[in-house]
């Protein structure tokens, strides 16, 4: 299995599959080359798992026109709308502002300044996984992380979260 070694003044290891399927290993910079052998060799699996789930994503990813992502965008602004302005009055949160972006990596982020943006790619998902994202991204406005309240927070209004997020995998 081939990866590549990122050595840095870090503590710990950590491995990374990025989307064409290449392996970065992140490791402290005094950490030696059979440490990190045995570091890679004991998540093999997890690798493999990995770098299968990126080759399937790049094949289900479907190719759109610039018109197409156009179209997308305004589709998922119409959809998420009433989402976002239910779920706002009911967590009690506001967010500054709403993008629709072509992020590839992920479904949706909120700022520090609670902008909140999700990638016209949600569209290509079922509704309860567009809403899961808009509680989601919406919980970070008063959880910054992804911690225990975090979700304690999203299950609260959303009790079948976890169900809903299986529908983005």
């Amino acid at each position: 299995m081939q990866y590549e070694i990122i050595r840095s003044k870090r503590k710990t290891v950590a491995l990374e599959v990025s989307r064409d399927g290449t392996i970065k290993v992140r490791a402290p910079l005094k950490m030696k080359e059979a440490e990190i052998e045995k570091f890679v060799s004991s998540h093999r699996k997890w690798l493999e798992n990995a770098v299968s789930r990126q080759q399937q994503r790049r094949e289900n990813e479907i190719e759109r026109t610039p018109e197409q992502i156009k179209e997308a965008k305004k589709e998922l602004k119409k959809l998420i709308t009433p989402m976002i302005e239910k779920y706002s009055a009911l967590m009690g949160v506001k967010p500054e502002a709403v993008t629709i972006t072509s992020a590839k990596t992920r479904f949706g982020s909120c700022s520090g300044k609670n902008r909140i943006s999700f990638s016209y790619r949600l569209v290509d998902y079922p509704r309860e996984a567009v809403e899961y994202v808009v509680v989601h991204e919406l919980a970070h406005i008063k959880h910054k992380n992804h911690g225990k309240q975090f979700y304690a927070f999203i299950e609260k209004y959303m009790p079948d979260y976890k169900e809903r997020e299986k529908l983005l995998k």
